[in-house]
């Protein structure tokens, strides 16, 4: 059965928040908190006494105050999507990768030496680079990243780390444009 598979689910005003499990998608529908947008053709969900089209995109009837000054922190699957999935030292990418070598997070200023998880100290490595730096400063080895570490625009990760559908895509495009859209693919 897809009761595994995502259902996007926007807002009154049509801003995506998130993608729900379609169990939950359903539930929403059923107790009125939502309404389906769009439906993935051909497929239903039945019970006894109801017959309901399985939900791609939902939206929700009450309006969801979202803070804008959210600061995400730092985890390893949005910094590695910030970072394109490539070691910031050496320039490879996981297909690359020899057996057993891996993504890492690496400190440019090492935690041990006062540093801290903020975006900016942070970058992607392979295993090898990693282990290589140890812990030292960027300088102190000649280690340096190929991009400065920033702190990203959340929206851009967000979504770049889910998979989308093209029918979920229409509306990342629609509310953040199609510049968002692309700078998310390229992720």
């Amino acid at each position: 059965m897809l009761l595994h598979t995502r259902c996007l689910a926007l807002n009154t005003s049509f801003e995506p928040l998130t993608l729900v499990p379609v169990r939950r998608a359903l539930r929403l529908v059923i107790d009125g908190k939502a309404e389906i947008v769009e439906v993935d053709r051909g497929r239903f969900f039945r019970s006894e006494h109801l017959t309901i089209p399985r939900p791609s995109v939902i939206r929700l009837v009450r309006f969801v105050h979202v803070p804008r000054k959210f600061r995400r922190q730092v985890t390893n699957t949005f910094l590695f999507a910030r970072d394109r999935y490539s070691c910031q030292y050496c320039g490879r990418s996981v297909a690359q990768f020899r057996s057993r070598e891996c993504l890492t997070r690496d400190h440019l200023v090492p935690l041990s030496r006062g540093g801290t998880n903020d975006w900016t100290n942070v970058t992607t490595s392979c295993s090898t680079c990693n282990t290589r730096k140890g812990n030292r400063l960027p300088q102190e080895c000649g280690m340096h990243p190929r991009m400065t570490p920033h702190e990203p625009y959340f929206v851009h990760l967000a979504w770049a780390v889910r998979r989308l559908t093209p029918i979920q895509s229409k509306y990342i495009k629609m509310f953040y444009g199609r510049d968002t859209l692309a700078q998310i693919s390229r992720l």
